[in-house]
């Protein structure tokens, strides 16, 4: 049994013949989805796609192994990689080393904060993320996933910036400059996915989709690309820009190899006498000032090689001696001719350009395994990627953790939450030493998973060894596939995670819900791409909600019913007694709301100046702290001083152990202290006969 709790997959064998087959037939159909979602979700993170296959490889097996669901498809989701580049972006330039690197480290964080969650079986905190809170992020999410992809899907550039909105209106305002080619492939994959989802769901349509794109992207040479150099660019303004691009990038290259010296001749004088301490200091402040100077550099290349993409050149051929030329686009003069083609700059390097004058294709893919090494860290860095570590951490369980409850509801399985956490975390953990960026469990591929009958994890296991497959000896197939394409798969896998009924539904539940949900929605919206504000945002309203909520718990005086139960006295329209005032408060009793509790007994006796009883109801209270404990302390004392005994009635153990641990118990006495109102009432009523034989008492049910 203990052998089986560390290694949960045990539990699989033995194995039945029946088992492996639907595990196997289970494993291909996911990973027919698998790849292609993997590469497009890579892209979506700001990787280049071959990422999505290292992170589509050992993770998805891991959490299958370790975790708690059989049928829960772990791997690149579309919510974890938008977090991922949104925390990323403003470190590095997408796609670049540093990014690559960053991300190969947050999945590291993020396999580390899930996995110490789930050691210490914490796994209750992720309920610090309300459902309306996932709901407005969600919604907000996948819009910004689909609007995300609009530059991919029209083949225009798309900059970033501090302000997501003012990224995608850059967008919208080059539609004129549409390449139709590659809005071609994406129109043409939307309609093979949706046609094949609606008139035969039981095709893999993603697959098919990306096939058929492939295949037409090879035959009709849809990728061109061309060379050119800096001083070939007509305009002076542009050529200017280029030139400014070429020169930082050196003196980036330069400011590296600095810091590289600077840091060998540190190591070496650390080991050196303890004479060499302010040599030592002085190495440190020179590294920190040119950590300084690179990252200027490195913001300064961002925001050209931004400006750079959004122009639109034409080349003329070289002729006679004369190189080619690059023009603007519609500015060729009269008498020389175009090569045809409408040319972006991709890249500048040490004074050459890479065009871009086709369709964008995914390209060349490495073959073989990904490279198993430790992330690159430093703390720094580390402290720098913790809060959106702690975000993809709690957001990414929370998917994962309600895809598996769902269909734990369907094979009346049980889902251990913890366990889950374990398995997610060692997925994330093992996958950054595999060059993995964060992932999570995946909706859609788990219901594929779920529908193609797999039995046990061992689907996971036979999806990951299909990647395997293809990192092995299919990538070159791979090299023409559009990015378009790889665009139209992102937006149609998050169309279904728009639901503004479920912000409705929220709404109506309870207004408080409604309003976080839309709050974190805006939030959300107006924060990208920096989404971690937007949730965080949306988790502390909810908690101030909650809190508000609790402030001000409903307080009922209390009459006798006609069918002898105790009611709202005041919407039931009942008499109350002259003698005994009777109070259900419905609440805890916490430091948040002690002061109301207060207020609203000492209005009650106020309001009752013959009562000599003061009778709490508290089958309600489901808590009592210190402050709680504190309050009905000076309230016994202020009311006993006034000649009214306070008495309770229905207390839970909770609350009666910490009056016992307190001394508040001995103070009230056990005799003001009953198992319910009844028995309350009949002694309390005692006692006002004894002082007056003529009291009449409403409340008695002999009274009603």
């Amino acid at each position: 049994m203990t052998i089986k709790k560390f290694f949960p997959f045990l539990n699989w064998f033995p194995l039945r013949g029946t088992q492996v087959r639907a595990d196997l037939i289970a494993g291909i159909t996911v990973a027919l989805v698998l790849i292609p979602q993997s590469m497009a979700y890579a892209q979506l993170a700001g990787l280049p796609a071959y990422y999505g296959l290292y992170a589509a490889f050992l993770p998805g097996m891991i959490a299958a192994l370790w975790g708690s669901s059989a049928q829960l498809a772990t791997g690149p989701v579309a919510v974890a990689s938008l977090l991922t580049a949104s925390a990323l972006a403003p470190l590095a330039a997408s796609g670049s080393e540093q990014f690559v690197a960053l991300a190969i480290l947050l999945a590291l964080l993020v396999g580390l904060v899930q996995l110490t969650l789930g050691i210490f079986k914490l796994g209750v905190v992720v309920n610090f993320l309300s459902h309306p809170v996932i709901v407005g992020f969600t919604n907000a999410a996948a819009i910004i996933i689909g609007l995300s992809q609009l530059n991919k899907l029209f083949g225009v550039s798309m900059g970033r910036s501090e302000h997501f909105i003012q990224d995608i209106w850059g967008v919208l305002q080059q539609i004129g400059e549409t390449h139709l080619p590659t809005l071609a492939m994406g129109v043409s994959a939307f309609a093979i996915m949706w046609g094949l989802k609606k008139y035969a769901p039981k095709m893999p349509g993603v697959l098919i989709a990306v096939t058929i794109t492939t295949v037409a992207s090879w035959t009709i040479g849809f990728e061109h690309n061309g060379k050119g150099k800096i001083e070939e660019i007509v305009d002076t303004e542009v050529q200017a820009l280029a030139s400014e691009f070429s020169q930082n990038e050196m003196r980036i290259d330069e400011v590296n190899k600095r810091i590289g010296a600077k840091s060998t001749e540190l190591k070496q004088q650390r080991k050196g006498h303890e004479d060499a301490n302010q040599r030592t200091a002085a190495l440190n402040y020179e590294i920190e000032l040119l950590k300084l100077e690179l990252k200027d550099a490195e913001g300064e290349n961002r925001k050209t090689s931004r400006a750079l993409r959004k122009f639109i050149f034409e080349q003329t051929l070289a002729s006679d001696g004369q190189p080619s030329k690059l023009y603007l686009a519609g500015q060729v003069p009269a008498g020389e001719k175009s090569d045809g083609y409408r040319w972006r700059i991709k890249k500048v390097s040490k004074g050459e350009l890479k065009l871009v004058g086709g369709g964008e294709v995914v390209g060349g893919i490495p073959s073989g395994l990904p490279k198993v090494d430790l992330p690159k860290m430093n703390w720094d860095t580390i402290m720098s990627l913790l809060s959106s570590a702690l975000v993809i951490s709690l957001v990414g369980f929370m998917e994962a953790i309600s895809i598996a409850k769902a269909m734990a509801a369907k094979t009346k399985e049980r889902i251990d939450p913890n366990q889950e956490l374990l398995g997610q975390g060692l997925a994330n953990i093992v996958g950054s030493f595999s060059q993995s960026f964060p992932v999570s469990g995946s909706f859609s591929r788990s219901a594929v998973n779920l529908n193609a009958g797999a039995k046990t994890g061992m689907s996971s296991v036979f999806a990951g060894l299909i990647v395997l497959v293809t990192l092995l000896f299919l990538t070159p197939l791979l090299y023409h596939l559009p990015q378009a394409v790889l665009a139209a798969v992102i937006m149609m896998a998050v169309i279904g995670l728009v639901n503004f009924k479920a912000i409705k539904h929220a709404w109506h539940a309870h207004k408080h819900d409604g309003i976080a949900a839309v709050v974190t929605f805006v939030a959300t919206l107006a924060f990208a791409p920096h989404l971690d504000n937007g949730i965080m945002a949306g988790a502390g309203l909810a908690i101030i909600l909650y809190l508000y909520r609790t402030m001000s718990p409903r307080v009922a005086i209390l009459g006798r019913y006609s069918d002898g139960t105790l009611r709202d006295a005041k919407i039931n329209n009942l008499p109350v007694s002259d003698y005994i005032i009777a109070i259900r408060y419905d609440g805890s009793l916490y430091f948040a709301n002690v002061p109301y509790f207060e207020d609203t007994i000492l209005e009650a006796v106020s309001n009752s100046p013959m009562a000599s009883h003061l009778l709490i109801v508290g089958d309600g209270i489901n808590q009592l702290d210190a402050s709680g404990e504190e309050v009905i302390h000076h309230l016994a004392q202020r009311l006993r001083s006034s000649g009214v005994k306070l008495v309770f009635s229905g207390l839970k153990k909770q609350v009666l152990d910490v009056m016992r641990h307190t001394g508040l118990f001995d103070y009230i006495g056990q005799e003001c202290i009953f198992a319910n109102e009844d028995i309350a009432l009949e002694a309390i009523y005692a006692e006002v006969l004894a002082a007056d034989p003529n009291a009449q008492c409403r409340l008695m049910k002999q009274a009603a």
